[in-house]
């Protein structure tokens, strides 16, 4: 084949059409391999966001779940401390009714003494008030120990202390999310008050010891608990933890800050707490914008002593340290998923191109093939089939090229013979045409001689020849009819065609 020649991988740049070849060969081995890749990728792609939104939903589901566990666990240990505080305060005034300097001076009516110890007892139990209260003081005396939480007016503060009632009078703060209200000052006081009879020797009432502590303002009160719940090591970095005693939805006592150095007084829960807590006596625990920034918190009502909700209990801690650091392991662990996912498309990438170049080289070299041009795979950098496979896609190339090569010297020997042969062919058709000539005179010369003898005997032989057929086809014919009946229906116009062409063969005949 004219042009034929030995190439390696690429064509020789000389050879302008291989370059068409070349782009639409690419086109189609690069789509090849982008499906190829596609399957191996796509699934990855489709499977590992997946993975990871599920993953990150997943973990900051439970993350959030575990941070409600602790929370509910921090408000359990603030009731405890809470109820614990309010037993603390009844067993002080017991140990006093009971404390032999007491009664003594009780019997001996010393109320120096008794004034004496009642102080010593109220600084030291911190005690916002403690009184000694005898029969015909008041006519409803509690005969009974009992504690609880009270909610006393302005009038009921005032009675017991004046400076009381100043103390606990608070500006409502108007709050976002609030219950609507159009109260603006706090004048009541949430009170822990205990009652503890004393009585002589003879079972006879001599007094009420009534104490109480007031919840309002009282600072010294919820940092003991935050610290007992919130104690170190309880919270991370840049969390702080926090405890609120709610008067109805104020804060009374708190140290949740409302800006820096302030704590949030008379600031009001959300109107979605007071309908779980306050209105159904629910514990409510969830993420809630306390203030000024969000909390994982939780509150539960307190109850005073006539059973019905008076105010809420609330512990809580900062959520953005926790959130930051949920979402520090979250970005980390996708890191490590984007690296470990580019890291696999460039390993299948790289795998792919090892599969797929041998592929890619043999289609550009069928290719050439097809356009009469000489290329060869050549050497594959890998030991596998397709390495085996190249090996022999050459080989077959050689031998199909070698057996071309040998057609084509046998094509040039038989037309050489094919050429001597024809002269030979031509001289002999040569002497058989004038042979013919020679023949076709005497040929004439015979057939002229005997027209005239043969011309009776082949008219007479014509026209019996002719009759004998007519005659077979006109029986036969009406035998095939006899036969056929009216099946011969569909064709009955033909055959009398044909019967009629008969006659007329023997008219022309006659």
């Amino acid at each position: 084949m004219p042009g034929l020649g030995r190439g390696r991988l690429t064509p020789d740049p000389a050879q302008p059409v291989m370059r068409p070849i070349e782009r639409i060969v690419g086109r189609v081995a690069s789509s090849v391999r982008l499906k190829l890749l596609a399957m191996a990728l796509v699934p990855v792609a489709v499977v590992v966001p997946l993975a990871l939104f599920g993953l990150t939903s997943w973990s900051a589901s439970f993350a959030y779940d575990q941070l409600y566990i602790k929370v509910n666990t921090d408000l359990a240990v603030a009731h405890d401390t809470f109820e614990r505080i309010k037993r603390d305060e009844l067993d002080y005034l017991l140990r006093l009714s009971e404390s032999h300097r007491f009664r003594s001076a009780m019997e001996a009516n010393d109320d120096a003494a008794v004034r004496g110890l009642i102080d010593e007892l109220r600084q030291r139990a911190g005690f916002s008030f403690l009184r000694v209260i005898e029969p015909g003081d008041e006519t409803d005396l509690p005969t009974r120990a009992s504690v609880g939480i009270e909610i006393l007016g302005p009038q009921q503060l005032a009675a017991i202390d004046p400076a009381l009632a100043r103390f606990v009078e608070l500006p409502i703060v108007e709050t976002r999310r609030a219950r609507p209200s159009e109260r603006t000052l706090e004048q009541r006081g949430m009170v822990i008050r205990a009652h503890q009879p004393v009585l002589d020797g003879s079972g006879r009432l001599m007094a009420v010891l009534d104490g109480g502590v007031l919840l309002n303002n009282n600072f010294g009160f919820v940092d003991q608990i935050r610290d007992l719940v919130y104690g170190p090591g309880s919270l991370p970095a840049g969390s702080i933890g926090t405890v609120t005693v709610f008067l109805d939805d104020v804060r009374i006592s708190t140290n949740v800050p409302r800006v820096a150095g302030t704590r949030a007084l008379g600031t009001r829960v959300s109107d979605e707490v007071v309908n779980a807590v306050l209105d159904e006596g629910r514990t409510w625990i969830d993420r809630a914008f306390v203030v000024n920034d969000w909390y994982i918190s939780a509150y539960e009502p307190i109850v005073d002593i006539n059973g019905k909700r008076v105010g809420i209990l609330y512990a809580g801690y900062l959520e953005a340290p926790f959130r930051a650091a949920l979402w520090r392991a979250l970005g980390l662990t996708v890191a490590i998923l984007v690296v470990l996912l580019s890291l696999y498309i460039v390993v299948a990438i790289r795998t792919a191109k090892s599969i797929f170049r041998p592929l890619e080289t043999m289609s550009e070299v069928v290719h050439a093939t097809r356009l009469g041009h000489s290329l060869r795979v050549g050497r594959v950098d890998s030991t596998d089939e397709l390495a085996v496979l190249a090996g022999e896609f050459d080989g077959m190339l050689d031998r199909l090229e070698a057996n071309a090569a040998e057609m084509r010297r046998w094509a040039e020997q038989l037309e050489e013979k094919v050429e001597e042969r024809t002269t030979e062919l031509q001289q002999r058709n040569d002497e058989l045409q004038r042979t013919i000539t020679v023949l076709r005179e005497t040929r004439r010369k015979l057939v002229t001689a005997e027209k005239l003898a043969a011309l009776g005997e082949l008219t007479a032989g014509v026209a019996h020849e002719i009759n004998n057929p007519t005659q077979v086809m006109l029986g036969n014919l009406d035998v095939m009819s006899a036969q056929l009946g009216d099946a011969l229906d569909p064709v009955r116009p033909e055959v009398d065609l044909v019967i009629e062409q008969v006659y007329r063969i023997q008219a022309i005949v006659e």
